[in-house]
């Protein structure tokens, strides 16, 4: 696993969590709920193609078809 990943996935989170807070003190509540989940989707996406790159990598180690 790469630690660059790791130090996007928390610049994302710092990032979503900053434009969360403005909007909210904006009184701009729903637009700050859709960009968290916007963050939040973002996230998954990274984290949902590294379990497939694992998985990928122990069916090959275990020559598993």
């Amino acid at each position: 696993m790469e630690v660059g990943i790791i130090f996007k996935i928390a610049a994302i989170g710092i990032l979503i969590s900053v434009i969360t807070q403005i909007l909210k003190k904006s009184d701009r509540d729903d637009i700050a709920t859709l960009v968290a989940l916007a963050g939040l989707i973002i996230v998954l996406t990274l984290v949902i193609n590294m379990i497939s790159e694992l998985f990928e990598n122990i069916k090959n180690i275990f020559y598993l078809y």
